[in-house]
């Protein structure tokens, strides 16, 4: 007989199974009882909200793959067959294409909560990197999934990116020439992409499970950034967060409904509805808008960097373009010791919030630098950008770590929210 305290349920069906699988007490556990920070607010639904939208994307693709052919000659004919032909196929695709941008959009502000307040310091550090790990698991499934209508942005997007692996020495054109399965982007590269296109969501699954696994041991942490004292701090999980949680999912489910149906092109490029033409490039190739940022760093080194006044080259420009862009990413996986401040919360750190929030104000113009023709002022403000960008985490944050000061913390959760509802009481009155 298996050991542990188990639940009673008063429906008989699920106390039967659950006396022999105990899912249902695992669940009430994890997910009813379990106690939270009585001070969560809604920037802590968008963890919730990415989970729901890793579902739908998971469920509206498995349809779109059954009536999807690919191959080079047909996937964008096969598109425009969903569109046209099947059955709510257009509903399906566009809820698809449109639910990867709301995706990075409840991921985005994810990460943004996580910096703000700290999330990433002991003792969620592992929890940290396997939420980075998502979001690399999410990035290449997206580019892999925005090449497949084999559309004219599609087809030289995946052309102009697998490119970018020829610029690490001696391995790089052997990584090429497994993406491509050729000598250039054609069948054998929509095949492998559409195979892990399909297979990745079920990866970003399994290490969301291991993501939420880690979050139910060490805790989950809170707007002041302070530990659990006891139960005073603590509310369960179930009824308050749950309804909280919906209310958060049913507003960002109405902007992403109303894009879907009411804009459902505003996000996308009008290349999309272009075959792919090997011969025929487009006049300006851009990503998702979600990867400008990252494509506005990698354009950003257009310079060799080796000896002054020489040849003499260490890394050619196109290397530092790839080394920056993929630097820019890695350097996420290691903030939690980049930053070793013992304050948490920004709410008690105003320098460090002052540089997080222009870290912010950067990355959007980076975005904005990456939809626009690589010249004149768009480079230089890349550059400036991109400067500031590594700046902050090899420079900036390792100087605050010692020498801010910090403003006093309260001395408990519950305390801190008593004070805030009294403040609020007289200002009411």
């Amino acid at each position: 007989m298996g050991s542990g305290h188990r639940a009673t349920f008063k429906n008989p069906v699920v106390n039967w199974i659950d006396e022999r699988l105990p899912i249902f007490t695992l669940m009430q556990k994890e997910y009813g009882t379990f106690p939270t920070p009585k001070n969560f607010n809604y920037f802590w639904s968008f963890g919730g909200i990415a989970m729901t939208m890793l579902i739908l994307m998971i469920v509206t693709g498995i349809f779109l793959a059954m009536h999807y052919t690919p191959h080079a000659s047909m996937a964008f004919g096969s598109v425009e067959h969903i569109m046209r032909d099947v059955n709510w196929g257009w509903m399906l695709r566009y809820l698809h294409m449109n639910g990867a941008s709301f995706f990075f959009i409840a991921v985005y502000i994810h990460i943004f909560r996580g910096m703000y307040y700290g999330s990433y310091k002991k003792p969620r550090e592992l929890l940290w990197i396997l939420g980075v790990i998502i979001f690399l698991l999410m990035m290449a499934t997206a580019f892999m999934g925005y090449t497949l209508p084999w559309s004219q942005m599609g087809g030289w997007a995946a052309t102009v990116i697998t490119n970018l692996f020829s610029a690490i020495p001696v391995v790089g054109d052997s990584i090429v020439a497994l993406l491509w399965g050729g000598f250039s982007v054609d069948n054998p590269t929509l095949n492998r992409f559409f195979a892990l296109h399909y297979l990745m969501p079920f990866v970003i699954f399994a290490v969301v499970f291991i993501h939420v696994w880690a979050l139910h041991i060490s805790g989950s942490n809170n707007p002041l950034g302070i530990d659990v004292k006891g139960p005073q701090d603590t509310l369960p999980f179930n009824p308050y967060y749950t309804i909280k949680d919906t209310f958060g999912l049913a507003v960002f489910m109405l902007a992403y409904v109303a894009v879907t149906f009411f804009f459902p092109n505003m996000l996308s490029h009008p290349d999309h509805y272009v075959q792919y033409d090997p011969m025929v490039t487009p006049a300006h190739i851009v990503p998702e808008w979600y990867f400008l940022p990252f494509y506005a760093i990698l354009r950003a080194i257009t310079f060799d960097i080796g000896i002054p006044f020489t040849d003499i080259v260490f890394i050619p420009a196109k290397l530092g373009g790839v080394i920056a862009m993929f630097g820019s990413i890695a350097l996420l996986l290691v903030l939690p010791w980049l930053d070793t401040h013992p304050v948490r919360s920004a709410r008690f750190r105003p320098l460090y919030r002052q540089f997080l929030l222009l870290l912010v104000a950067s990355v959007v113009v980076l975005g904005y630098v990456g939809a626009q023709l690589p010249e004149g002022i768009w480079v230089i403000l890349g550059q400036v950008c991109t400067a500031y960008y590594f700046g902050f985490f090899l420079i900036i944050l390792p100087i605050l770590s010692r020498k801010e000061v910090a403003k006093p913390l309260p001395h408990s959760i519950n305390e801190a929210v008593l004070k805030e509802q009294s403040l609020k009481a007289e200002a009411s009155v």
